[in-house]
This record gives C-alpha cells, sequence and structure tokens, in this order.
C-alpha cells in the first residue's frame, strides 16, 4: 500500500475528539427544549415567539449543510472542522449571555450556521482516517452510537443544567465541549493528504439549496402552528418544490455542483439518505411526546424526565456497538438495518397502548430499551455507507447528506406528527365532551393528550415500516462491497487515485 494511505495511529485519539464535536451538535438540537420555559420566562418571550429558539437553530443547519460540506471538500476538512468549532463555541457565549429575544435567536441561528460547517466536517474526516474495515466498524460505531442517542443526552444534560444551574447553562456548556475538541483537532488530528475538491463554489447551487431547504423546514414549522391548508403552509412548501427541482437542474448543468448528482442517485447512498430521514422523524417526534407525556402528564421534573431517557441511550450505545459494529464486516448492511428499523417500529408500537396512568417499568421501559437497540444497530452501518463509494474529494457533501436527512427530518418529525397528535387530541375532545365533568378537569385534558400522543405513535410506526422497507429494497451492497472506494469511469477520478483507499467492508 502507498506510503499516502498508511494508518495514522493517532487516529484513534481523533476519534475522541471528532466524537465530542459531534455529540455537542446533536445534543444541541434538544438540550434547549427542556430549558425553553425558563429562558421564555427570562427574556419575556412570547408564546408565539418561543417556537425560534428551536426554529432559528434547525433552519439554519438545515439550510447551510450541505453547503457546509462543500466547504469542507474545498478548504480542508480539519480547516472546516476547527472553525466550526470556534463559531459554534462563540454563538453559544452569546446565546447563554443573551439579554433579549433578538440576541437569542441570533445566537441560536448563528449555532446553527457554525454547526453546518462542523457536522459534515467531522463525519467526512472520519470517512477518510479509518479505512480498514474492522477499525472503521468500530469507529463508526461509536459515532453511530453519538449520533442516534445525542438528542436524548440533550434532554438529560437540558434538565440537569436547567434544575440545578440555570438556562443559560444549557448554551454555556458548549464552551468545554469546543475548547477540548479545538485542542485535539490542533494537535492530533492530520487530515490525509489529497482528496480536495478545488473547483469554484456552485454559487447558485447554494442559494437555490439553502433556500429551497430552508421553505421546507419553515414550511413545515409552519403547518405546526397556523395549520396545513393556511396560505403561509401551502406557498413555503410550493417554494420549497420549485427550489429544489431548480437546484436539481442547475446541478445537472453546472460544471463543479455544490452536490454532484453522483452522490445522491447512487441506490445504496440514496437509501441510506431517505430511510435515515424517515427514521429520524419518528424518533424526534417520540422526544417530544415522551417529554410532554412525562413532565405534564406524570409531573416529573425537568431532571427526572431526562433520566428517564437513559434506557434508550443505553440500547442505542449497545446496539451501535454490541450489534452494528461486530456484525458490520460479516453480513450486509441491510441485513442489519432493516431489522434494526423494524425492532425500533416494535418499540413504538408498545408506546401507541400509551395510557394516562400507564407504568413506566413495564410499558414506556421496554418500548425505550427496543427504540435504542433498533436505532442503534441501524444507524451505525448508515453512518458508514453513506460515504460508500464517494469519491474522497466529495467526502465532506456526501457526509453532509447524512446530516441533512437528519435535521431536516427532525424539523418535519416534530412539526409533522405534533400536528397529527393536536387534531387527534381536539377529536377526542369533541366526541368525549358529556364526559368532562365525571372525569374532572385534569383528568380529561390528559386524556386527550395521551389519546393525541398514541394516534401519533401509531403514525411513526408506520414511518419507521416504511424506513425498514426503503433499506431492504433499494440497499443492496454485499459485506465486503462497500467503503469509501474510489469511483472511476466518468473521467472525474484523476488526481485521487494516489489515496489508494481500498473498497472494504461494512
Amino acid at each position: 500500500m502507498p506510503e499516502t494511505a498508511q494508518l495514522d495511529p493517532r487516529r484513534w485519539k481523533a476519534l475522541a475528539f471528532i466524537a465530542i464535536a459531534q455529540l455537542m451538535v446533536v445534543l444541541d438540537a434538544t438540550i434547549v427544549n427542556i430549558a425553553l420555559p425558563s429562558a421564555q420566562k427570562s427574556l419575556d418571550i412570547s408564546d408565539a415567539n418561543r417556537q425560534w429558539v428551536i426554529t432559528a437553530y434547525a433552519l439554519a443547519f438545515g439550510g447551510l449543510l450541505l453547503f457546509g460540506g462543500r466547504i469542507a471538500d474545498m478548504w480542508g476538512r480539519r480547516r472546516t472542522f476547527i472553525t466550526g468549532l470556534i463559531g459554534f463555541a462563540g454563538a453559544s457565549a452569546l446565546g447563554g449571555a443573551a439579554v433579549n429575544e433578538q440576541m437569542l435567536l441570533g445566537a441560536r441561528a448563528l449555532q446553527g450556521a457554525f454547526g453546518a460547517l462542523l457536522a459534515p466536517a467531522a463525519l467526512s474526516l472520519l470517512a477518510v482516517m479509518f479505512t480498514e474495515a474492522k477499525e472503521r466498524a468500530k469507529a463508526f460505531g461509536i459515532f453511530g452510537a453519538i449520533a442516534g442517542g445525542g438528542g436524548a443526552v440533550g434532554l438529560i444534560l437540558g434538565g440537569l443544567l436547567t434544575e440545578y444551574l440555570d438556562w443559560r447553562w444549557t448554551f454555556f456548556v458548549n464552551i468545554p465541549f469546543a475548547i477540548v475538541a479545538v485542542t485535539g483537532a490542533v494537535l492530533v488530528i492530520r487530515e490525509p493528504a489529497g482528496g480536495h475538491n478545488s473547483s469554484s463554489l456552485d454559487i447558485p447551487g447554494v442559494i437555490l439549496a439553502t433556500t429551497g431547504l430552508v421553505s421546507l423546514v419553515y414550511g413545515f414549522t409552519r403547518a405546526q402552528t397556523d395549520g396545513w391548508r393556511a396560505g403561509a403552509t401551502i406557498g413555503l412548501f410550493v417554494a420549497a418544490v420549485v427550489l429544489l427541482a431548480a437546484f436539481v437542474l442547475v446541478e445537472s448543468k453546472v460544471k463543479a455542483p455544490l452536490l454532484p448528482l453522483r452522490v445522491v442517485i447512487d441506490r445504496n447512498r440514496g437509501g441510506v439518505y431517505m430511510s435515515l430521514g424517515l427514521a429520524v422523524i419518528a424518533m424526534f417526534g417520540l422526544f417530544l411526546f415522551l417529554t410532554y407525556y412525562l413532565q405534564i402528564v406524570r409531573g416529573y421534573s425537568p431532571v427526572k424526565t431526562g433520566f428517564s431517557f437513559l434506557p434508550m441511550i443505553a440500547g442505542m450505545i449497545t446496539g451501535s456497538t454490541q450489534i452494528g459494529a461486530r456484525l458490520m464486516t460479516r453480513v450486509p448492511p441491510r441485513m442489519l438495518m432493516a431489522p434494526g428499523f423494524v425492532t425500533a417500529a416494535i418499540g413504538m408500537l408498545i408506546l401507541t397502548q400509551l395510557q394516562v396512568g400507564s407504568s413506566f417499568t413495564t410499558l414506556v421501559l421496554p418500548a425505550e430499551v427496543l427504540l435504542g437497540l433498533g436505532m442503534g444497530t441501524a444507524f451505525m452501518p448508515a453512518m458508514s455507507l453513506a460515504t460508500h463509494g464517494v469519491q474522497p474529494r466529495d467526502a465532506g457533501v456526501a457526509s453532509a447528506m447524512v446530516n441533512t436527512s437528519q435535521q431536516v427530518g427532525g424539523a418535519i418529525g416534530t412539526a409533522l406528527l405534533n400536528t397529527i397528535a393536536a387534531s387527534a387530541t381536539a377529536t377526542w375532545v369533541t366526541s368525549h365532551a358529556a364526559q368532562a365533568g365525571k372525569l374532572g378537569k385534569t383528568n380529561f385534558i390528559n386524556q386527550a393528550a395521551v389519546h393525541g400522543y398514541a394516534t401519533a405513535i401509531w403514525w411513526a410506526v408506520g414511518i419507521l415500516v416504511v424506513s425498514a422497507t426503503i433499506a431492504a429494497v433499494l440497499i443492496n451492497t454485499g459485506q465486503g462491497d462497500s467503503g469509501p472506494a474510489v469511483a472511476s469511469g466518468d473521467g472525474q477520478d484523476e488526481g485521487v487515485e494516489d489515496l489508494a483507499i481500498p473498497v472494504i467492508a461494512h
């Protein structure tokens, strides 16, 4: 093997710092959720505007991910990684020090923007640093567990910080994470030589992709508050379709596209992006419902609510590192992803039986464990397969597509399933109005809410079944037939062969 492809002995230390950065980005999607009521009261944010604390982050993150991935390919993944970390820490400090609503919302948007630089750079660094089959399996097992469980970790950490310190620490906590990761990146991470994309930036593609994704995410957000038939909601969805269609057309014509279509038309990578995005829709919706159920219906404190997600985290870690990583080199990826999503669907199916007085131990706990095991098992090969067969100079944008599917899926899941739950709750209230006096006001409201949650969770079960079907049908690479292989034959691969990155097993 050429010397340029020799394995760097520091790569395991590098993985630790990449994992810290990834955890920071993923948990920040949920850590503010539990702190939001306190921040709203402290800064006098109206009920109508409080959603923007979450939405500002999602819009900037989801809208700029493809741009961030391409910047990583052009500018260097390590340099982009460090820049993203420093910017994210600065934005977090600004959010923690916010003195009014505008300052907080601006900080959240900045966090999303720098997260869009950081997240694809982290995953693409991993893709080009770990090229040996067994080590790659272990590395992506760890990374997959963090990517899958980070949202739940955010709920726990948000509860602890809010209850025992102050909501501002849900922002300040990112600063030590970033300092450690930057230090490690400077001292330890060494990006393999070559593989950068020196082409000029596709400005029309950047504008169309960003505005299209922002319109899509914002459309689902407006649907949650204004309804699906509202003019603004419909207008945003129409704009998203037009802009994204124009983006695809432009990408097929320009010489140096932001998102080379070769990255997404591959059936294996396309299967990963679709199945992962759908699974995240179901999972993020569940985070929302379980948080409300435990805090509002069962009266749990923020800390107790956060720790109630520990079984799910344990399941994700076990599924990713003990099942996915161990079997990744022995079975085809679809044999992990499809059964993983089915297992998660079974866990979700248990939660459709949720009642006001359901036992955490006998109903919620086993459901969480199955969800965690299934998602962890499926996420792990998905993260690795996302860069299957991709040219090294496209590793950043291929990695960005994974994050885009997750971020857009999370935003859609929260809005879509919450809208379904709200509609089901309203219908239940109307049909059971005669029982309100007999049940008592609080019990009546709680039963209506839980009925709405259960209805939405049925939809989540169906979404996970579709996700499993996509993984089983589209993903057809074999156990020894996937990895960061350098594609050839299209006349665009000159200058990357010297990386000698082999085809390895997933």
